[in-house]
């Protein structure tokens, strides 16, 4: 289904919280900045009070807990919501329903769920995960499925082949109703069958729009053959800045100290992950140079050293509007936006974006959500708290 005019426009935009540390040039550790405490806080508060309507906080073997985190930075803001990074199969999901619930109640329901099945065996296997990629994804069906029933549901007995509980629940219900939002970025088979049956946004990389079409009318069949709906988002980096020629001179500042050897050994690295995403984003530049200008205001430089999301928004505010307006067709209207260094270019997002979105309205800067009071799940044999 392709949206009419009424029904496009971008409406959410999230920033990227950087656990893994932050740099000033891809690649190199000049100007390098560690993720401390102070230092997210800063980034958290400058995306609170500039108008994103959320954070993406990661999870991986080189971050920062994404939970402790979180839960760290949610009084240090008013409105921001936490699309909270959750690896299926390295926890219980019913602990991580509870964790869930709790940390949505106690930010008066700012939380949203990032499931990562993940894409690098290698990374899995240091967090004591051994599984394939299909049996990933098999994993993490019936770990959502858990999950959610936990969230919505009294007592949960589930016999799988991957989890099995016995009358499992979770005390204290979400804040948000049924529970808060399932995201993933997933572009397999497998993972749209997977999030068919269990997101409510479906995230894609910052792909040309002609390479995600099939993929988001394929998602939108599968979940409408289930009786569901989709929402679409982006996940990109951007730099955007007053006029073209110093976007693109930007842009070409954050890979000035890649050299060749680096690009090889990354692309690699990253040849060896099952990742279909990976695959995707490698297959834009080839691991070449002159390979990564991908669309008018696409720019693949981040993916030669990065793994992950490696492409960005390049260009001036009407210019990356109007590349956003082919996304904005095939049904996407939420950007989760990341650049380098997070501090600054967030500002510059802000400054810059806002006010060229034709659905951007300035944040009230004095409101303040209302906290919700949350009551047990009804439960006459809920044994009495401890004395």
């Amino acid at each position: 289904m392709i949206q009419t005019d009424n029904d496009r426009g971008i409406r959410s935009v999230l920033w990227f919280l950087p656990t893994i540390g932050d740099n000033r040039y891809v690649g190199s550790d000049v100007g390098a900045r560690s993720p401390t405490f102070d230092y997210l806080g800063i980034i958290a508060r400058a995306a609170d009070t500039l108008g994103f309507d959320g954070m993406l906080v990661p999870s991986g073997r080189w971050c920062e807990d994404a939970w402790v985190t979180s839960t760290a930075l949610v009084p240090m803001t008013r409105r921001l919501d936490f699309l909270l990074a959750l690896r299926p199969g390295l926890m219980s999901p019913v602990v991580a329903a509870r964790m869930v619930s709790a940390l949505d109640r106690l930010s008066g329901g700012r939380v949203r769920m990032m499931i990562v099945p993940g894409g690098d065996a290698r990374e899995l296997a240091a967090d004591g995960l051994h599984l394939g990629h299909d049996e990933r994804y098999a994993m993490t069906d019936e770990w959502l499925t858990v999950l959610r029933r936990v969230l919505t549901e009294p007592e949960v007995s589930f016999e799988g082949k991957y989890v099995h509980v016995v009358k499992a629940r979770c005390p204290f219900p979400c804040a948000q109703k049924p529970h808060p939002p399932v995201y993933l970025g997933v572009s397999s088979p497998a993972g749209l069958q997977l999030a068919a049956r269990h997101a409510d946004v479906l995230l894609s990389w910052g792909e040309p729009p002609e390479l995600i079409t099939d993929k988001i009318t394929a998602a939108r069949q599968l979940a409408a053959d289930l009786g569901r709906t989709l929402r679409f988002g982006l996940r990109t980096h951007i730099v955007i800045r007053e006029n073209e020629e110093e976007a693109w001179r930007e842009a070409d500042e954050l890979i000035k100290y890649v050299d060749d050897d680096m690009i090889a050994r990354q692309q690699s690295y990253f040849a060896g992950m099952d990742s279909v995403n990976q695959r995707r984003m490698s297959e834009l530049h080839g691991g070449r140079r002159d390979r990564l200008r991908i669309g008018p205001n696409l720019w693949a430089g981040v993916g030669l050293v990065r793994g992950g999301c490696g492409t960005s928004l390049v260009g001036s505010p009407a210019n990356i509007v109007k590349q956003l307006e082919a996304y904005e067709v095939l049904g996407i209207d939420m950007l989760v936006l990341s650049g380098y260094p997070h501090l600054e270019e967030a500002y510059r997002t802000a400054e810059l974006l806002f006010p060229a979105l034709p659905r951007w309205s300035k944040p009230d800067p004095l409101r303040v959500p209302e906290m919700q009071t949350v009551l047990p799940f009804s439960d006459p044999g809920l044994p009495p708290p401890a004395k």
